[in-house]
């Protein structure tokens, strides 16, 4: 399968659009329906509906395979120039919002780093590709176990941190005055749900047996002020890594005890880390 076809055919569903597609990759519109026209024929299955332009099952099912196929390539692109080009000045760090605890902050060099605040699930392939030297993932699990990520390409990755964890409730709710609290006790309440920066709900719903957490309110975004706000305003609760949630105004942070679960922070890199990415490395 020609990669050039695939990335065609994606940016055409993506954009609903030959022409819009068109004008996005710099080719013609008729280019582009020759690139669909031999992908097609390549899988013998058609792709796409014209009118409107929407993918078919076939279609559905390619874009399935076609993210991870594509950033497969990038991150191998990106892997060889790493290796065939000299070391440059200065250091680019993806991380999470809550990744950067204070030992993580305390590390990073003095003067020459570019940190990058990204989703979550962005991480690993900003470091597969290039645009980041190193990446810090943090997440919810059982004291010493690795934390699951997506398979993008071959990286690296080590422990940073592991913490207790809190669930932050505004200073008015009922369970506010509890010294600890079990995590299935809190399964039927109102949550946040903020995947890129808060706890994911479906790692705490993991941590329950697959049962409850279902979400109050959605936050998209990744700043953890507007996250804490939300949860002091009463619009539901959020999981938080202790050093994180203590001491925000209007809330009360509470341990939990049951599962026995920790937030755990790990620092994801490729193989090739030279320069002030690998000192970086050595000191988390």
């Amino acid at each position: 399968m020609d990669p050039h076809l695939l990335r065609t055919y994606v940016t055409v569903a993506r954009l609903a659009s030959f022409s819009e597609a068109a004008r996005e990759l710099g080719y013609t519109q008729s280019a582009v329906s020759q690139h669909i026209a031999a992908l097609e024929q390549d899988l013998g299955a058609p792709l796409l509906t014209r009118r409107p332009v929407a993918p078919t099952a076939a279609g559905e099912r390619l874009l399935e395979h076609a993210g991870p196929l594509l950033l497969r390539l990038d991150a191998a692109r990106a892997d060889v120039a790493r290796m065939a080009t000299a070391p440059e000045h200065g250091l680019s760090l993806a991380a999470t919002p809550t990744a950067l605890g204070p030992r993580v902050l305390a590390a990073l060099p003095a003067a020459g780093v570019t940190l990058r605040v990204l989703a979550r699930e962005e991480i690993p392939g900003a470091v597969a590709t290039g645009t980041a030297d190193l990446g810090l993932v943090d997440g919810l699990a059982a004291p010493s176990d690795p934390l699951r990520l997506p398979d993008v390409a071959p990286l690296t990755t080590h422990a940073v941190a592991e913490e207790p964890v809190c669930v932050l409730l505004p200073g008015t709710h009922p369970l506010a005055r509890c010294p600890a609290l079990r995590l299935g006790d809190l399964a039927d309440a109102r949550w946040l749900d903020a995947p890129d920066v808060g706890l994911p709900l479906a790692q705490l719903r993991a941590a329950n047996g697959g049962r409850g957490f279902r979400p109050a309110l959605r936050y998209d975004g990744i700043d953890l002020r507007t996250l804490t706000a939300l949860s002091a305003a009463g619009h539901g609760l959020t999981l938080l890594p202790t050093s994180t949630a203590t001491g925000i105004p209007g809330t009360v942070a509470v341990p939990i005890t049951e599962p026995r679960v920790v937030h755990r922070v790990e620092l994801v890199h490729t193989a090739t880390l030279r320069g002030a990415a690998a000192r970086l490395a050595e000191a988390l």
